[in-house]
């Protein structure tokens, strides 16, 4: 099981690094490590799991946080319409994606970050996403609002991107025109 020991912090190597692709089909190691990611953001969306075992509610988690680079992601997230979005995906790749951007109006947080990082991180509204699931099975997700930046965000921390790389540093609270606000 993954706790808050197992993932790596800012400042980490595997954090800036560009993950490879998984070799298909999966092996089971690389399964394994697929159901650990989900089985975290579960655990950790559980009030009494998280408590007992210390663990920081997240919403998405990758593989580089773990230290390990290999395009591996997990999300679990509602929607707008409350429909929960929950899947570990194996070399995901954004094949396609609105031209509207949407901004989380608390902003972003991530679990490799121990502090607060103020300011709006612009992306994508819509993307459609390809992957591999836990079946060796590829999928195609559309995703939109709060689940299509979850996976967007995590997508980055495969390219060894973080959200606050998206900040504007001079004014990080700068809208970009015709962007959309979200709340979590």
């Amino acid at each position: 099981m993954i706790t808050m020991k197992d993932i790596v912090r800012e400042g980490h190597p595997a954090l800036r690094e560009k993950a490879v692709n998984v070799a298909l089909p999966p092996s089971e190691e690389d399964k394994k490590t697929a159901k650990q990611l989900l089985e975290y953001v579960q655990n950790s969306q559980d009030p009494e799991t998280a408590k007992k075992f210390g663990l920081r509610p997240g919403v998405g988690l990758a593989a580089p946080q773990i230290g390990l680079t290999k395009r591996i992601i997990a999300i679990q997230v509602h929607d707008e319409q409350g429909k929960l979005i929950s899947h570990a995906l194996i070399n995901p790749k954004i094949v396609s994606h609105s031209v509207e951007k949407a901004y989380l109006l608390s902003g972003e947080g991530c679990l490799s970050v121990d502090r607060d990082v103020p300011g709006y991180v612009h992306r994508y509204a819509r993307v459609t996403i390809k992957a591999i699931d836990l079946e060796g099975k590829e999928i195609k997700l559309r995703l939109k609002g709060m689940p299509a930046i979850v996976a967007q965000h995590e997508i980055d921390h495969l390219n060894g991107i973080m959200f606050y790389d998206h900040i504007d540093p001079k004014n990080p609270f700068s809208v970009v025109e015709g962007s959309v606000p979200i709340e979590r």
